[in-house]
């Protein structure tokens, strides 16, 4: 009735599975433990370099079909906040202009301030990233969001790099950005102050586009820290803070 060979039927009765079927429900529970440890947030691709990392031999393709048929799936991003368009900023033109190809180091930096959650409450990240390496050079942690915060990331990024020339430093219209210590400061070590209109990120994408990979590879919802020192020795800020590394996840 079903046009299938004696043989072959009889096959099936002794050993209903396939090879490749035990294989792939094999590397479904490294598959699941690599997006599990990522937050849930993890695709296939990253998956398939956390496989590669463990010795599996296993195409992407393969991982994209194994995750679809599991439900597993990566974190595609954020609800958008709705922003009122403001005027040109008045305390610094937008000098940056959104030009981000630029040809030589220590010319244009761009920095922007986040935040990580923990038990004990946030944890405030401020990072100083080239535009010419999309390295961090600079960066400050700490529980307050204060004027601290981003002078203490600066004055490492320029002990670190030590420019010869001035250095545009690009940031939002926040007032840690805005205060009189910023400023003065800027202009004691020779950089030139850029600032984005308000609720317009695109010209600090750059910041955005690292705080948002950082968020999701080592972050979400289900992901909280007990304390905001255990926030702080993350395998990301040892990897990717602490290294003249450039800023992006794999």
């Amino acid at each position: 009735m079903m046009a299938v060979h004696p043989s072959g039927f009889y096959a099936w009765c002794a050993e209903p599975e396939s090879d490749r079927a035990k294989e792939d429900r094999r590397l479904l529970v490294h598959i699941k433990q690599s997006w599990l440890e990522s937050g849930a947030v993890y695709g296939y691709r990253k998956v398939s370099d956390d496989l590669r990392d463990l010795g599996e031999q296993c195409g992407i393709n393969r991982v994209h079909r194994i995750m679809r048929a599991a439900g597993l799936r990566s974190q595609t991003g954020y609800g958008k906040r709705r922003f009122e368009r403001g005027g040109p900023p008045s305390v610094a033109p937008n000098h940056l202009q959104r030009q981000f190809d630029v040809t030589e180091p220590n010319k244009v930096w761009v920095t922007d301030i986040t935040y990580i959650r923990t038990h004990e409450g946030w944890l405030y990240l401020t990072a100083v990233l080239d535009l010419f390496s999309r390295q961090v050079i600079g960066w400050s942690m700490g529980s307050r969001m204060d004027r601290e915060l981003p002078l203490n990331a600066l004055l490492m990024a320029v002990w670190r790099r030590q420019p010869k020339q001035t250095v545009m430093v690009h940031s939002d219209q926040g007032s840690q950005f805005s205060s009189y210590d910023w400023r003065d400061f800027l202009k004691a070590h020779n950089l030139e102050q850029s600032m984005s209109r308000r609720g317009n990120c695109h010209d600090n994408a750059v910041a955005e586009s690292f705080f948002q990979l950082l968020k999701r590879a080592r972050s979400s919802s289900n992901l909280r820290y007990p304390k905001r020192s255990q926030a702080g020795h993350l395998r990301l800020y040892r990897d990717v803070l602490q290294s003249e590394a450039p800023a992006q996840l794999h």
